[in-house]
């Protein structure tokens, strides 16, 4: 039997293993926010959108023009819940509706946060999300024992400082594995 910490997946990285076809998911990099006995709330964080956070922002009435991060891609967080945003940050902050993840990580899903943001008050580093990743009570656990994820605890330089198209290479370089190497398939000698 697993004990709690070990089974508590908060703040970790989900890894799609080359053989997880399901098209929400094969390929991605999945961060953990929240995960326990009710089940388990996760974001895509490489699969850039086609909208670019100036246009979200002007999209919500907001404009976030000059703004370093105007150009930034909003991700495709996941396929539940597809037209809410929710928003990946460091520092925590005081935000009205936030997961805090760990000490230094928060996910924020009210508008106060964007609207800071748009102020040039907001968290230093952001990652904003449209739609989530959700499991059920105990099926991240069976998906995690049948393979189909590989995990490692999140480190926030992947989330916050890598291009969307490095995210999942450093994640698995966290682990000291190269993706190349690995099967998609059960092969016989």
């Amino acid at each position: 039997m697993m004990t709690e910490s070990a089974s508590d997946l908060s703040n970790h990285f989900l890894i799609a293993m080359p053989s997880l076809e399901d098209p929400n998911f094969g390929g991605s990099l999945v961060f953990v926010a929240e995960h326990n006995d009710q089940g388990a709330l996760g974001l895509v964080i490489n699969r850039p959108m086609e909208i670019d956070l100036a246009t979200l922002f002007r999209r919500i009435d907001l404009k976030l023009e000059g703004s370093a991060l105007a150009g930034a891609a909003v991700m495709q967080g996941g396929p539940v819940q597809t037209d809410r945003g929710f928003v990946l940050h460091q520092p925590v902050g005081n935000w009205g509706s936030t997961v805090v993840v760990n000490d230094e990580i928060g996910l924020t899903s009210s508008r106060d946060v964007l609207e800071a943001v748009a102020a040039g008050t907001g968290p230093s580093r952001i990652l904003v999300m449209l739609g989530y990743a959700g499991w059920g009570p105990g099926q991240l656990e069976d998906e995690v024992s049948r393979n189909a994820w590989l995990t490692v605890e999140a480190d926030a330089s992947v989330i916050f400082d890598a291009a969307a198209d490095e995210r999942l290479q450093r994640a698995f370089a966290l682990l000291g594995i190269n993706p190349a190497f690995l099967a998609s398939a059960a092969g016989h000698a």
